[in-house]
């Protein structure tokens, strides 16, 4: 038990910056609480004390604005960062050193009694607000980025980003997940066909240049800029 604790006390040290003292740790993390106490109620849990579990969820809820049911499976050194709107289901497993930030939502997609919440790997990342569905299983070393909605399994050491979540790398990536510099597929996907446009205009103005006529839709121009200053990254698509 006190290996544990002293194991879930390590993992904020060395996931987050700010954690300055072990006693600043063990009074001011509602993530570190949330899983303290989840660990009691899922103890009564399995031992049929099913009532008693989910009045402590409750009690454990009320406290740390973190909501996890007493059937959910935590491994060692999970860390809840800020852990705020947090929510994990009944059947969802979570395997070791895994860093979960606020947000977070480990739901079913099944009224029926099985197992319909997600199965996460070790050393797995996912970002703030991430919506994670269904008995789907997310491998080892993943990555989910802030916001994404992730619906299929995902294989070992991939990143995902999206609504719905794509996969959008090819091999393994580090632990750190800055959230700010991830992929976007969308906007790629929008610059690779504004690139295009911008190629057929200009095969039109040479055309224009060589019959005498020219045609502007500003209009098409103006909507064309809104685009562009929606989905650039800071640096102009």
């Amino acid at each position: 038990m006190f290996k544990a604790i002293k194991e879930d006390i390590r993992s904020i040290f060395r996931e987050d910056p700010a954690a300055r003292n072990t006693l600043e740790v063990i009074f001011c993390y509602p993530g570190l609480h949330a899983l303290w106490m989840h660990r009691v109620a899922h103890f009564l849990w399995r031992h049929r004390l099913k009532l008693c579990a989910r009045l402590l969820s409750t009690i454990n809820r009320f406290l740390t604005n973190i909501e996890i049911h007493p059937g959910a499976q935590i491994g060692r050194r999970c860390f809840i960062d800020h852990g705020a709107g947090v929510v994990i289901g009944e059947t969802s497993e979570i395997g070791e050193d895994v860093l979960i930030y606020a947000g977070v939502i480990l739901g079913g997609t099944s009224l029926e009694r099985k197992k319909r919440h997600p199965t996460i790997g070790n050393r797995v990342v996912i970002g703030s607000n991430a919506v994670i569905l269904g008995a789907i299983t997310i491998g080892d070393d993943v990555k989910i980025g802030s916001g994404s909605v992730v619906v299929k399994s995902v294989p070992d050491g991939k990143t995902v980003v999206g609504v719905p979540g794509r996969i959008v790398d090819n091999g393994h990536t580090p632990l750190d997940l800055e959230h700010g510099k991830l992929p976007d597929p969308m906007a790629q996907a929008i610059r690779v066909i504004m690139e295009e446009q911008d190629l057929m205009e200009k095969r039109i103005g040479e055309l224009e240049e060589a019959t005498g006529k020219h045609t502007t839709i500003l209009a098409v121009k103006e909507d064309r800029k809104a685009i562009e200053r929606q989905f650039s990254d800071g640096s102009g698509i």
